[in-house]
């Protein structure tokens, strides 16, 4: 006669997971988000002036001043690697920019004529196309990055060379040829396309920042890349396990150049707004801005080993950032806390992955 089990064995918690595994809570973006939403509820208590408009609008631009760059190191650090030479690149695609505008709108300088011409009073510079040279200058721009990012990519990719030791040398070399072409002196946009740039880098869209719309499109323009292209895939397998990646017939070469090339378009996007906002190009432009881009990119879940990050943790880290700096402005606290505030919170959005990690 066979016996009946007074309590049958259940497997209903085989495969669960655990809450602190699941929904927001799944990465370290998750609990960023949650800090960043509690800290903004802190400063409006702290402040009346927080939530007001003007000051939101405040701190969308600002956030945005840094948060593109971080997109194209977001990219880099998946693969594992590291930029440190965004913060010059910055200013020295910045410098060339101005610097190219001023000179094709400056009749008599090399190839200005193709550009402008003296109006009827002798005085007054008319473009010749409008738009043209401010298409021209930001292309000069974006060239001179691209460039920087195509030379940290080859040297990192196919000569082997340590990511930290190449960008940290480029830093170095891209800022003393930003002194070098500009004598140590700043450069100004100018020329009757000056009023275009200004507009597109520091105007507004019914109230939206400039800068904040672009860094929306590219977010998302990221995050198609990164989810649904195959060189999205690729780019997380490079940092999940470079070796098996390249096993699998994965271009690890080209991947590794392009990131780099991505990496340092953003920044050099990046330092063309800033100086619009700036109205110049000055040569200690966005130092130790690496310091901020890397930082806001790991407080927003970037794993520096490579394999995991994203455009959404990007922002956050970013806004995070500018949040902190802002409600110290508001809160009269001396802003020289930003920086110590900013290492502590590294050190506890890691220490919170690490315990969550260890949970499971």
């Amino acid at each position: 006669m066979a016996m009946q089990l007074e309590s049958p064995v259940s497997f209903s918690n085989v495969g669960e997971i655990k809450w602190w595994r699941r929904g927001i809570f799944a990465s370290q973006t998750g609990y960023v988000l949650l800090a960043l939403l509690v800290l903004m509820v802190v400063m409006h208590f702290a402040s009346p002036y927080f939530f007001t408009q003007g000051n939101m609008q405040n701190v969308a631009k600002n956030f945005s001043f840094i948060a593109i760059a971080t997109l194209g190191v977001t990219f880099v650090i998946i693969t594992g690697g590291i930029d440190l030479s965004v913060g010059s690149l910055m200013c020295f695609s910045a410098m060339i920019t101005s610097m190219v505008m001023s000179g094709l709108s400056t009749p008599g300088m090399p190839g200005a004529s193709l550009f402008v011409h003296l109006a009827a009073d002798g005085k007054t510079v008319v473009a010749n196309l409008p738009g043209l040279i401010l298409v021209v200058s930001i292309v000069a721009g974006l060239a001179v990055a691209f460039l920087v990012g195509l030379v940290n990519g080859f040297c990192i990719a196919v000569l082997g060379l340590s990511p930290f030791v190449t960008t940290l040398g480029m830093l170095s070399i891209v800022r003393g040829l930003g002194y070098v072409v500009s004598n140590g002196r700043g450069s100004f946009p100018g020329g009757p396309d000056a009023d275009y740039f200004y507009a597109l880098t520091s105007g507004d869209v019914l109230g939206v920042p400039a800068p904040f719309i672009y860094l929306v499109i590219l977010a998302l323009t990221m995050a198609v890349v990164l989810h649904h292209t195959s060189f999205g895939r690729h780019v997380f397998a490079l940092g999940g396990n470079e070796k098996a990646a390249e096993l699998t017939g994965i271009p690890v070469v080209r991947v590794k150049i392009e990131v780099y090339v991505i990496c340092a378009l953003a920044a050099g996007l990046q330092g063309i707004i800033i100086s619009g906002w700036l109205g110049s190009a000055p040569a200690n432009m966005a130092t130790s801005y690496e310091l901020n881009v890397i930082a806001a990119a790991v407080i927003g879940g970037a794993n520096l080993a490579g394999g995991i990050g994203g455009p959404l943790g990007a922002i956050v880290g970013c806004v995070l950032l500018e949040v902190i700096r802002n409600g110290l402005v508001l809160a009269q606290v001396n802003s020289y806390w930003q920086q110590t505030l900013v290492g502590v919170i590294i050190i506890l959005a890691v220490l919170v992955d690490r315990i969550r990690s260890r949970m499971t």
